[in-house]
C-alpha cells in the first residue's frame, strides 16, 4: 500500500457519533442494518447501512458510539442512501467489529 502524507490524512473527516436509530435492511444482498448516527451540531444525524448482524443485534447498537467517515459523497445501496461510512475491523471470522471510543465522548469529535 502506498504511503500518504499527513495532509492526505487530514482530508478524511472521521468523527464520533452515537447510534440513535436502527432498522432491518432485508433488501440488502448480505445481511445488514440501517443506522442513524447523531454527530451533534453542526453535522447532525446521518444514515448508513452496515453488515453488523453477526456480532450485534439492532437493540445492542442503540446508544453505542462509533467512528465514521462523514465527508464521503452519499452512496446508493439498493433503495437506501448511505451518507457516512461507519468504521470497523474484521474479527477472526471476517465479521465486522465496530470502532468507537472506550469511554463516553462528545458527539462530533474529530479523530486526530
Amino acid at each position: 500500500m502506498a504511503e500518504i502524507g499527513y495532509e492526505d490524512f487530514q482530508k478524511i473527516d472521521i468523527r464520533v457519533g452515537t447510534i440513535v436509530r436502527t432498522e432491518a435492511f432485508p433488501e440488502a444482498r448480505k445481511p445488514a442494518v440501517k443506522l442513524w448516527v447523531d454527530f451533534g451540531d453542526p453535522i447532525g444525524s446521518r444514515k448508513s447501512s452496515a453488515q453488523l448482524t453477526a456480532n450485534y443485534t439492532r437493540q445492542d447498537l442503540i446508544g453505542r458510539q462509533v467512528l465514521a467517515v462523514v465527508n464521503f459523497p452519499p452512496r446508493q445501496i439498493g433503495k437506501f442512501m448511505s451518507e457516512i461510512l461507519v468504521l470497523g475491523v474484521p474479527d477472526s471470522n471476517g465479521e465486522v467489529v465496530l470502532i468507537g471510543p472506550d469511554s463516553p465522548t462528545p458527539d462530533g469529535g474529530r479523530l486526530y
